[in-house]
């Protein structure tokens, strides 16, 4: 389970896979300079609602790994994330396709 972290204080616990994909498609909205929502649903132990933070390219994130091992990448679902993040209700994290289109999964070292 990895962590994300916004801003020193907002930390938010995901599955490091899903963290590898977030990583991905927020890292490439900030390096054309793009601020968006990015939303997820709240863990039930604090009330099992949602939050919505705005990123842009001045914040400060962090993204912890707790595995040693770098997830291989689904380029359909950095497709699928990467529609929500331009969308007008931002980034949000939706279901892992099967595979991608090609029916490969990317590594690390080739994307």
């Amino acid at each position: 389970m990895g962590k994300f972290i916004y801003e020193g204080s907002i930390k938010v616990d995901f599955d490091d896979r899903v963290l590898a994909h977030l990583q991905l498609v927020i890292g490439s909205k900030l390096r054309r300079g793009e601020g968006f929502h990015f939303t997820w649903r709240d863990d039930p132990s604090i009330g099992d609602g949602r939050t919505t933070i705005w990123i842009h390219p001045q914040a400060s994130l962090v993204y912890k790994f707790y595995g040693s091992r770098k997830p291989a990448l689904n380029r359909a679902w950095i497709d699928a994330l990467s529609f929500t993040a331009n969308s007008p209700t931002g980034l949000y994290v939706v279901p892992e396709p099967a595979e991608s289109a090609d029916g490969r999964m990317l590594t690390d070292e080739a994307h």
